[in-house]
């Protein structure tokens, strides 16, 4: 066959061979698979970024729309409500309900990107279905939040966007940091979860997010002197130690009032009462482990010490 000789030909023909060289040198089986370690230190393997992720708790799905990877949240839990846009993507229950593992299925998704906290039957039933599943720790500390967002930044292939989010976090924090040196008060702070019973409400204790926040922000967590990570504490106990300042956090979605708390009976006792030093507090800013645990900082600094941010 007399091989042609036209340029043009020729020219074509180099250039859709170098784009075929080209697509099969990007694709997963060039890159090798994804891993990453979990908590119980085992490998958890995806041959290429995931492109279908349901995310089973608000923590995991706030961090998935912060880094970049929103669009590509096929499913969440009830409870994931931020940002707006997530409560056009199909609701697969979950939190304390039931998940529905058909539409889970359903939605063919590449991850399913669960939490510690999540029940582990309902992490079996999902791997019963012969999905990938990642469990994401449930950090007690910045630097732990931060290794979840490189983490769910390697699963979703947004490791850039992610590296320069976690920079700017780690800026604003260091900011508050630097103005909370600058006292030496630090108000007793009674932060409550719930006070369905007023004679024994819930609050944080040692080692929780919430107790590492009130201690950044300038405060000393008077759950610490609790034995759990969320306990009850009495009335009496609580005027006993007479915090500073109050927190209501069951505000947000108790709908709890200062008004309806300083009626309570006993609690006029309490000079944080007395002294009107009672706050409603966005509790979904610090009891959810994503990016906005920053602004729940710059808000608790904010509260427990207006002096150093005015």
């Amino acid at each position: 066959m007399r091989r042609s000789s036209n340029p043009i030909l020729i020219f074509l023909l180099l250039a859709i061979g170098l784009l075929f060289s080209s697509c099969k040198s990007s694709g997963p089986s060039a890159q090798g698979p994804i891993q990453v370690t979990d908590k119980q230190g085992q490998t958890f393997s995806l041959l290429a970024p995931a492109q279908r992720v349901v995310s089973l708790a608000p923590g995991n799905t706030e961090i998935l729309y912060a880094i970049g990877a929103g669009s590509q949240v096929v499913g969440r839990d009830s409870y994931s409500d931020y940002p707006a846009e997530v409560t056009a993507v199909p609701d697969v229950s979950g939190g304390f309900g039931d998940l529905n593992t058909e539409t889970i299925f359903s939605l063919k998704p590449d991850l399913v990107l669960v939490s510690e906290l999540t029940p582990p039957e309902k992490v079996k039933a999902l791997q019963d279905l012969k999905l990938k599943v990642f469990s994401l720790a449930n950090p007690t500390d910045f630097e732990g939040m931060y290794k979840n967002m490189e983490i769910v930044a390697k699963l979703t292939g947004h490791e850039t966007e992610t590296s320069a989010l976690i920079e700017k976090s780690r800026a604003r924090v260091a900011a508050v940091l630097k103005k909370i040196a600058q006292t030496t008060k630090h108000p007793s702070v009674f932060y409550e979860l719930d006070g369905t019973d007023p004679n024994a409400p819930w609050t944080p204790g040692p080692g929780t997010f919430v107790a590492t926040l009130i201690d950044m922000a300038g405060g000393k967590n008077l759950g610490d002197i609790l034995s759990s990570a969320w306990a009850q504490i009495s009335l009496e106990e609580l005027i006993s130690k007479n915090p500073d300042i109050i927190l209501i956090g069951d505000a947000t979605w108790g709908g709890v009032t200062l008004q309806s708390v300083k009626e309570r009976s006993g609690w006029n006792a309490l000079g944080a009462i007395k002294n009107n030093a009672i706050y409603t507090f966005d509790d979904n800013l610090v009891s959810r482990p994503g990016p906005r645990l920053v602004d729940g900082l710059e808000a608790m600094a904010k509260l427990l010490h207006p002096e150093l941010f005015q």
